[in-house]
């Protein structure tokens, strides 16, 4: 039972080893804004993604390629004998969370205040091997 156990183990570190992710916590964007980029390049090739995000206007693309980037970066670290050309790397999964929230007054007419709520997020994407995705 004992080599069964490491024989799983050693599965599961290979599988593992051709996923990379990266996070990005308390970023000062709202969450619905932040949906809208990360659905444009959820599943699709990363350097396909990182010409999306680049000529992307909206200010929450920026935030996005630098994660990529480092999801990238990550994904070498793991695999420095690999090539990111052959390995058909592809935005796995994409995630946007809520965070907290700055909550601040506005001063209103006739005495009253209303609340402005300066919402960020959390942002985690995983990046995998095509090439993998295929033979499993």
């Amino acid at each position: 039972m004992g080599a069964r156990k490491k024989i799983k183990a050693d599965e599961r570190k290979e599988a593992k080893k051709h996923v990379a992710f990266a996070k990005l916590n308390g970023c000062p964007t709202s969450p619905r804004k932040m949906r809208l980029v990360a659905d444009l390049i959820r599943g699709v090739q990363v350097e396909r993604a990182l010409n999306i995000l680049k000529f992307n206007p909206k200010a929450s693309s920026v935030n996005l390629e630098k994660l990529l980037l480092s999801a990238i970066a990550n994904w070498q670290a793991k695999n420095a004998d690999a090539n990111i050309e052959e390995a058909g790397l592809l935005v796995k999964e994409i995630t946007v969370d809520g965070a907290g929230m700055l909550k601040r007054l506005r001063p209103a007419p006739q005495g009253r205040a209303h609340r402005i709520r300066k919402r960020s997020n959390h942002v985690t994407i995983v990046l995998g091997s095509s090439n993998n995705l295929i033979s499993n």
